[in-house]
C-alpha cells in the first residue's frame, strides 16, 4: 500500500515493557507507526496482517504459537536471557539488556528485514559535523565505554573526553546514550554489529 507508513506491533501484557519498548522503537525507525497490544484479541482486531513487524512476549508468544511461527520472519521474540526452548528457531530479543544494546539489536533486525520494505532515505542534516576526535568518542561510546575507558585508549585526559562528549551531545541532539548509539550507527560511525 503506497503511502502508508509501516506498521509494528508490540504484543504484551506487561504494560511498561510496551510503552518502553514502543518508545524505542518510535526513535529508532520514526517512519513506523507502532501500536501497543495487551492481548492477542487486540492485535487481531487490528488488522494483524498490516503488521511488518511483530514484538510478542514469550507468554503471548506461546499461547499463539501456531501464527507467529507461520510469520516467523516477521516476529521477535521478547525473551529474557537464556531464551526459553519454545523460541527456537525465532529472532530473540533479551528484554533485560541494556538500552544501548536492545538498540543495537533491534537495528540489525530491521536493516535485515529491510530489504523487503521501502525505508524513506534519511533527511538532510543541518547539524554542524563532528570533528575527527570527536567521531573517535562517538565510536567508543557506541561500543558502550565509560569516559575513562576512552581516555585511557585515546590516549587524552578524562576532561578531554567529557567536553568531547557534552560536545557530541549538543551536536548530534542526543539526551541520552542510547541516542548517540542510534545517531553512530545512523550516521555510519560504526555499523549495528559493534
Amino acid at each position: 500500500m503506497m503511502g502508508q507508513r509501516p506498521a509494528i506491533a508490540v504484543l504484551t501484557p506487561n504494560v511498561l515493557t510496551g510503552l518502553g519498548l514502543r518508545a524505542l522503537l518510535a526513535k529508532i525507525i520514526p517512519a513506523a507507526e507502532v501500536e501497543l497490544f495487551t492481548d492477542f484479541d487486540a492485535l487481531s482486531a487490528a488488522g494483524p496482517e498490516r503488521f511488518y513487524h511483530y514484538f510478542v512476549s514469550v507468554d503471548l508468544f506461546g499461547l499463539h504459537a501456531e501464527f507467529f511461527r507461520a510469520r516467523r520472519q516477521r516476529t521477535i521474540l521478547l525473551a529474557s536471557s537464556p531464551a526459553p526452548a519454545l523460541a527456537a528457531g525465532m529472532h530473540t530479543l533479551d528484554i533485560r539488556t541494556s538500552e544501548e544494546r536492545l538498540v543495537h539489536d533491534i537495528l540489525r533486525m530491521h536493516r535485515s528485514a529491510r530489504h523487503d520494505h521501502t525505508a524513506a532515505p534519511p533527511a538532510a542534516d543541518d547539524r554542524p559535523p563532528l570533528t575527527d576526535r570527536e567521531a573517535e568518542v562517538l565510536r567508543w561510546i557506541a561500543r558502550g565505554c565509560i569516559n575513562k575507558q576512552i581516555a585511557e585508549r585515546l590516549r587524552i585526559g578524562l576532561t578531554t573526553v567529557i567536553t568531547h562528549r557534552r560536545n557530541i551531545m549538543e551536536k548530534t541532539g542526543a539526551s541520552s546514550v542510547a541516542e548517540l548509539v542510534l545517531y553512530a550507527v545512523r550516521s555510519g560511525y560504526v555499523d549495528d554489529e559493534a
